[in-house]
């Protein structure tokens, strides 16, 4: 019996290494973007200003900062008696700590006024970029019928005009809820002795990989349930493919790694358009006869917090009323 149990973990631990790393080796296939590149110039044109935007302008800006502004200021308001050419006794311990304190200030002066502004404007364009260029990917597939509708059935069928409009409108306030929330525990268990960083990294790669795919599948018109569903239905796939998007953050500090990501984070929502997830998926599976791995809950916990917000604020009282005269 014990045999048994321990051949069958082993047997799901080999499938979910597997289609983690096939969803990792789908992610790498960055090829398509020439090919969506090619079949778009108004894609060519976002992606482009993405990167002049992110890498030439914000990373530029901090290459800037650490290269030449700190050593400049380093030299103009030394705050070692070192660079004073002397190696006595420092007699210069007022000016120091004076140098010191205006070059902190104005350091974070230079924060402040340039790089936290631009930091956000990055995020505002580039998430409005991002939507551009998912459309305009979304549309050089040029199939008949959506890759995404096969991997995830039909697309839901909504009422036309404001009843569609309110559904689409309520679908979209629970997903950035639920990302929200999602987030949050993201940040929470960075905290964790031990392995706090390994969780954090798993689950920002699972984050990521939603967002690449949520905009092929909000073109499509999936509904949010079949998202979730098929997401977390194959969870080891999805982990493995939001992999390479999230190395860069825990490779170089927070604003360095928000840059690259900001860089990188185009490429791989181009290849999520054009990918053919329940191919890969589905080929594993014919190997091990069908079985899956069972789904695992990733989003249960930003799920419920969002359903209590919705819940309510739903419940919350109108104010008064006026009472009917009889």
């Amino acid at each position: 019996m014990a045999e048994s149990t321990n051949n069958d973990i082993r047997s799901k631990l080999k499938q979910a290494l597997i289609l983690y790393l096939e969803g990792f080796r789908e992610a790498c296939c960055l090829h398509r973007v020439i090919f969506f590149c090619f079949r778009s110039k108004k894609l060519s044109i976002r992606t482009a200003q993405c990167f002049i935007l992110n890498g030439f302008i914000f990373l530029g800006s901090m290459f800037i900062l650490k290269s030449l502004v700190i050593p400049t200021l380093e030299w103009i308001l030394p705050n070692q008696c070192q660079q004073f050419g002397t190696q006595d006794s420092c007699s210069f311990g007022g000016i120091l700590k004076f140098y010191s304190f205006l070059h902190r200030g104005l350091v974070q002066l230079f924060y402040m006024l340039w790089f936290y502004p631009l930091y956000v404007l990055c995020i505002l364009l580039s998430n409005i970029w991002y939507t551009d260029i998912a459309k305009n990917a979304y549309a050089a597939v040029g199939r008949a019928e959506p890759s995404s509708k096969k991997e995830l059935g039909d697309a839901q069928n909504k009422p036309a005009g404001v009843g569609g409009f309110m559904i689409g409108f309520g679908e979209t306030v629970f997903s950035m809820l639920l990302l929200g929330f999602f987030f949050l525990e993201v940040y929470a268990v960075g905290y964790i002795p031990y392995v706090g960083k390994m969780l954090s990294f798993l689950l920002l790669s699972w984050m990521y990989a939603y967002y690449c795919f949520e905009y092929k599948w909000s073109l499509a018109e999936v509904s949010l349930e079949k998202r979730l569903d098929f997401f977390e239905s194959n969870w080891a796939f999805f982990a493995g493919f939001g992999s390479p998007c999230v190395l860069p953050i825990f490779f170089y500090s927070r604003l360095v790694g928000s840059g690259v990501l900001a860089i990188l984070f185009p490429l791989f929502v181009l290849t999520a358009t054009g990918s053919e997830a329940d191919q890969g998926i589905n080929c594993q599976r014919k190997k091990w006869m069908g079985v899956g791995l069972g789904r695992l809950p990733i989003f249960y916990a930003a799920d419920r917090l969002s359903m209590w917000v919705l819940s309510y604020f739903r419940s919350a009282p109108q104010g008064p009323t006026e009472e009917k005269e009889l």
